[in-house]
């Protein structure tokens, strides 16, 4: 698989911006269930999903947050205050550091800049910034037409984007468990030329192997519900350990979903290890 064919396997599409709900006052009837053998099997087990109203009501949340009308957004739901995940951002400052202030991001499945709006008022000061969201066609369009300015670009695929600019870090922001093959995205992910890659809200469990649930969204949110990997945490660490990136440090996420097993979601910053 070529890098400009990874956006194809942001699947479904919805995936990328509303998937990963908060825990409810639903949460007796709605979160993750199941122990499913195949990804096959685990959408059967699901009753979908309305992408088309999901991305308008995600757009129409961001676009009050980028007017000054609302203070942040996550998975199209609007809050009074931002959430921070503290660690991101010092990760994402700790890059621009090392880069005489220059911080350029590859947003892998970032919606339509969700986790751009959330730190923008401690990145825009930066001397270059520069914000790269890679989407599917539907995001993209809406995204080029509502959102993107001199910092926040929209791309259909890696290769588009790389072929515009170099990054110096990806964010992979509750992506990779709605994935068919995550492993395989991952993978191409790491032997771009960026070496440090932020993976936020991500769910894992104790154990050697990975379980496939099926996770159900209160409807109040949006009515939807798709396949989502729980990650043995073990499996997880040795396969970036393989791939020559060692993880500077991990930390707890915002999510909090009922589960079949203990599951938590959790983030890690990781570095390409050095060659001396």
């Amino acid at each position: 698989m070529n890098s400009h064919n990874l956006a194809k396997h942001l699947l479904p599409p919805i995936l990328l911006e509303g998937l990963r709900v908060i825990q409810s006052r639903h949460e007796q009837d709605f979160g993750l269930s199941g122990d499913y053998n195949s990804w096959n099997e685990a959408q059967q087990a699901s009753t979908g999903y309305d992408a088309e109203l999901i991305l308008e009501k995600t757009k129409a949340a961001l676009l009050k947050v980028k007017n000054g009308e609302a203070i942040y957004e996550r998975d199209s739901v609007l809050f009074n205050e931002i959430q921070y995940t503290w660690p991101l951002l010092a990760g994402l400052m700790w890059v621009a550091a090392q880069s005489g202030g220059r911080l350029n991001v590859l947003d892998f499945g970032g919606s339509l800049g969700s986790t751009y709006f959330q730190n923008r008022a401690f990145l825009q000061n930066l001397p270059g910034i520069r914000w790269n969201i890679i989407e599917q066609p539907a995001h993209v369009k809406v995204g080029k037409k509502y959102f993107e300015d001199e910092i926040l670009k929209f791309f259909p695929d890696i290769k588009q984007c790389l072929s515009e600019t170099k990054p110096n870090v990806i964010v992979l922001g509750s992506v990779l468990q709605y994935l068919e093959k995550p492993y395989s995205v991952l993978n191409k992910l790491l032997d771009l030329p960026v070496d440090t890659v932020i993976i936020d809200r991500t769910s894992f469990l104790e154990g050697p192997t990975d379980r496939l649930c099926v996770q159900k969204v209160p409807p109040d949110i949006y009515p939807a519900s798709y396949p989502i990997w729980i990650f043995s945490e073990q499996q997880f660490i040795h396969y970036i350990q393989k791939r020559n990136f060692e993880i500077i440090t991990e930390f707890q996420s915002l999510d909090l979903l009922k589960a079949p097993v203990h599951a938590v979601w959790k983030g890690m910053i990781l570095e390409r290890k050095k060659s001396f």
